[in-house]
């Protein structure tokens, strides 16, 4: 992997939009014990995992998402490829409503799955343990109906040769690789029906910087030869800044901004993206004073009135505490915060 300072470039495209995210939100209802709902009549509780969140990404680019734990990253990745169902809103890839699409005729969503795969984040949990590779390689060839039987060694071979892996492993179980063996063996099992749309969520948090950089580089090569559009999930603001075109912010299951890789890199305006920054370690920055982490994350269960991030907030006033922010435009950047917007930051 190439330096921080250095990013992946591509060319700016035209190209036409082919993922969308439409005020797209998730809750979820927790379990409530039948004893507190006979006797204390106790109300369920919900947890708004995703809330209100739109974006798009045009073909061949990427958008990476970050945020702590528990802001609803990857909630909302399952959100965009079908494996949960949103409580409101709408997920689209290439003008198709993946929930509708999804629950329609048979060969119509076979065609839908086909065009969008997911990398998950961990590669040791992601792999069938009793299947062999070829097999798990093979599955979405055969189901989906693309390969005949006979044809899935060759296809699996050259799918394992794209990722840097041989032929031989074919024969070998999960157990027998190591964690960046695993997660190329996942790529090659996404990028096997030439989907569209990819979803990365977390694909190298759980390797070690070394193979970190390999699986990312082949990720990169992947995109670029195959014109994938990518929806990118990280912790790591240093691979965020290898990888992404643009980057949302995601605060309690809100973005909070949304803006390309370079002028959020550059000059963050949400509160929120400056402490994040501001705690990624920095050669050049010996020296300078560094702003601790303000606050913890709030319960999700009870988030406080106006905006969620007003708690850990320097620039929070009363208009803070009681009123939403909206995610507006500020040139080339969304941002949702109401210093921003009354010029006070």
């Amino acid at each position: 992997m190439t330096s921080a300072d250095t990013p992946i470039e591509r060319p700016a495209s035209a190209a036409s939009v082919v993922v969308e995210a439409r005020g797209l939100g998730r809750t979820f209802t927790l379990h409530t014990p039948w004893t507190s709902r006979l006797v204390d009549r106790a109300a369920p509780r919900r947890i708004v995992a995703v809330d209100d969140v739109s974006f798009t990404i045009a073909r061949g680019r990427t958008l990476a998402l970050v945020g702590e734990s528990g802001c609803g990253k990857s909630t909302l990745a399952r959100l965009m490829v079908g494996l949960d169902e949103p409580t409101r809103g709408s997920a689209w890839v290439d003008r198709a409503d993946v929930r509708a699409t999804l629950a329609g005729p048979e060969d119509t969503a076979r065609a839908l799955r086909r065009r969008m795969q997911m990398v998950f984040q961990d590669p040791y949990a992601s792999l069938n343990p009793r299947w062999r590779i070829g097999d798990i390689v093979a599955e979405p060839l055969l189901e989906q109906g693309l390969i005949l039987p006979a044809q899935a060694p060759a296809r699996v071979d050259a799918l394992l040769a794209s990722v840097g892996l041989e032929g031989l492993d074919t024969r070998r179980f999960p157990h027998q690789f190591s964690g960046g063996q695993r997660q190329r063996i996942s790529l090659a099992r996404a990028i096997s029906t030439s989907p569209e749309f990819l979803v990365c969520d977390e694909p190298t948090s759980s390797l070690d910087v070394s193979v970190q950089a390999q699986v990312l580089n082949l990720l990169v090569d992947l995109q670029r030869e195959r014109a994938l559009t990518c929806l990118f999930i990280s912790h790591n603001l240093v691979v965020v800044r290898y990888v992404a075109d643009e980057v949302g912010v995601m605060y309690l299951g809100r973005l909070v901004e949304l803006a390309p890789r370079d002028e959020l890199f550059a000059a963050p305006r949400h509160p929120y993206t400056r402490m994040l920054l501001a705690a990624v370690p920095d050669l050049h920055g010996r020296g300078r004073e560094r702003a601790p982490v303000l606050g913890e994350v709030p319960d999700p269960l009870s988030p406080p009135p106006g905006c969620a991030f007003h708690p850990r907030c320097p620039h929070a006033n009363e208009r803070c505490r009681v009123e939403r922010p909206a995610l507006k435009p500020s040139g080339a950047v969304q941002v949702a915060c109401h210093a921003v917007e009354e010029g006070r930051l």
